[in-house]
């Protein structure tokens, strides 16, 4: 393979134009004269990242079980708590094993969406296996929620050469994988405008790599949950000051423990301090996003 210090022009640009950031899609204002929005996301992703992996220790599928049968409730209680929406990517997988989790969440008046199959790399499948998979997902979520889902985020954020073709053949309305900027955006392929809305996300906004475990790897819980909470809380402080938007990823299994849910629990009463704040689900504000590609 030839080193990429030897690429010509067109071999380096044409990597970096495939998919890019085009024009934002942040609005004059938001919807009833907030200030902010604040989109709150859950990755459902429990056995199946264990499964994705061939690993079928009962020890590392009921760490995964742990987010549906206890975390999952907990942060359905804390939403109820302040009537927040919230969207959920949840893998086909999660949802086949835990339909009725899949089902309380739309009941709940929270939006679920595509995150893969069975969380499978999608950067080591081939093109039609990977739009195979999406698609089975895309039907699998229907078929038990009831609701079409409208958008997605890839397994693991991460985009294979014809993961946007897939995505766009598929009809999702947004995607929430990149990582661009931190308001919305219509994304570029190879220059041209798609249509698709991006809702970016980033690691600092991820619970999972500040408290990730992996006993036979590198993967070690590094960083206090309270350390955390104060990167949040600085993270919604300037959206808030910005009047943009704060998205915030987690995860049931790994957020949904005691003594991290508490992070969640006194960031939201941080937030709700402020009065004119808009929680919305991320198919909400890619509506309003949308308004502006009209």
């Amino acid at each position: 393979m030839t080193p990429s210090w030897q690429w010509p022009d067109e071999v380096w640009r044409g990597h970096v134009e495939a998919v890019r950031a085009g024009r934002s899609l942040r609005p004059a204002a938001w919807p009833n004269g907030a200030r902010a929005v604040v989109a709150l996301s859950f990755d459902s992703d429990h056995e199946t990242i264990p499964l994705r992996d061939g690993h079928i220790s009962p020890g590392l599928l009921a760490a995964g079980e742990y987010g549906s049968r206890t975390a999952a409730p907990r942060i359905l209680d804390l939403l109820a708590r302040h009537d927040i929406p919230a969207t959920f990517f949840m893998p086909a997988v999660s949802a086949l094993l835990h339909p009725d989790e899949a089902r309380g969440y739309v009941a709940a008046g929270h939006e679920i969406g595509v995150h893969g199959w069975i969380h499978e790399r999608n950067t080591q499948l081939a093109a039609q296996d990977e739009k195979d998979l999406l698609r089975r997902a895309l039907d699998t979520l229907t078929e038990i929620t009831g609701t079409r889902p409208t958008g997605i985020r890839t397994p693991s954020w991460d985009f294979s050469e014809t993961t946007l073709p897939a995505i766009l053949e598929l009809g999702f309305r947004y995607d929430s994988s990149l990582m661009a900027d931190d308001d919305p955006y219509e994304v570029l392929a190879n220059g041209k405008p798609t249509g698709l809305i991006e809702l970016p996300v980033d690691w600092i906004r991820d619970d999972a790599p500040y408290f990730t475990m992996d006993r036979f790897g590198s993967s070690r819980p590094y960083t206090r949950p309270r350390d955390v909470l104060e990167v949040w809380v600085d993270e919604f402080d300037a959206a808030y000051r910005e009047g943009g938007v704060f998205q915030l990823t987690m995860h049931p299994h790994v957020i949904g423990h005691r003594s991290r849910l508490v992070i969640l629990r006194e960031l939201i009463d941080h937030i709700v301090a402020h009065q004119d704040i808009w929680f919305a689900t991320h198919a909400q504000l890619a509506e309003v996003a949308a308004e502006q590609l009209r």
